[in-house]
């Protein structure tokens, strides 16, 4: 069984934003004419499907009297602590059609279980628990997306070097409920999960890169890095990177033989 998500950073806005809606006798439909957004897009923000904008925020401020609530809200989605190089890729994450990710150290954050990501972020140094807290939900709130209804969830395809099954995150007991949900997830029709196998030296060893396509912008670059990693909007970066991952799809097992990889070692993290 996939693991709940957890969205609870969408929540003040969402719900604050159903709440003035329905008091103020407005459908999605009405309350989109008036500020020019589609009833879809109202929808998703109230099912915590899409993060809103500053945009949004301001002219349901204006829309329903609430000076500063709805921007207070959005003010404490945006500082909701992503690295300084991550923050700019995951406005594109969230409206991406398609995503393209390629690991060789850890479970992409996507896909990550709560406590797995918990594990993760646990070994950052010099971060305390309520930080660890606040990146967890942070991260567990990218995640709707794979959830989404309209527009539907993008296409995900995933490239993970086989050490990445192997890596222990403190506790088998985790990391068995990471891989049955890591394989839950590739059967999705709209993921896919491929594993290259560790025998193999390739380019992707030298660091993690997730590429995302928009409907109006293709291959936006995000690069893993020991530091805070890098957003690259240039498209020549983006096509060379997409060469890369096309490259290293050449190493990888088909995507029947990767889930059946990701289960057997699922089997031996059991207890």
């Amino acid at each position: 069984m996939a693991a709940k998500r957890d969205t609870s950073a969408l929540g003040p806005f969402a719900d604050d934003l159903r709440a003035y809606r329905e008091q103020a006798g407005m459908t999605r439909e009405e309350l989109g004419a008036q500020i020019n957004y589609s009833a879809s897009l109202i929808a998703m923000v109230e099912t915590r499907g899409r993060a809103p904008t500053r945009k949004l925020a301001l002219l349901c401020d204006k829309t329903f009297g609430t000076p500063g609530t709805f921007e207070r809200h959005e003010k404490r989605l945006r500082d909701v602590p992503f690295s300084s190089g991550f923050r700019p890729f995951e406005p594109y994450e969230a409206v991406a059609v398609s995503l393209r990710l390629f690991e060789h150290t850890l479970i992409p954050g996507l896909l990550q279980t709560e406590d797995y990501a918990r594990a993760v972020l646990s070994t950052h140094p010099g971060t305390t628990p309520d930080e660890v807290d606040e990146r967890l939900v942070a991260r567990m709130a990218r995640q709707v997306i794979l959830d989404r209804e309209d527009p539907p969830p993008p296409v995900l395809w995933v490239l993970l070097d086989e050490q990445v099954l192997h890596r222990d995150p403190g506790s088998r007991e985790i990391m068995h409920e990471q891989l049955v949900h890591l394989a839950d997830m590739a059967r999705r029709p709209n993921i896919t999960v491929q594993i290259i196998p560790a025998v193999s030296m390739h380019a992707g060893l030298m660091g993690a890169f997730a590429l995302a396509e928009t409907p109006e912008l293709p291959n936006i670059v995000y690069l893993e890095n020991a530091d805070d990693g890098q957003t690259a909007e240039d498209p020549g970066m983006g096509s060379k990177m997409a060469l890369q991952f096309d490259a290293l799809r050449t190493e990888a097992l088909t995507g029947r033989a990767s889930i059946a990889t990701i289960e057997k070692a699922a089997d031996q993290w059991r207890d």
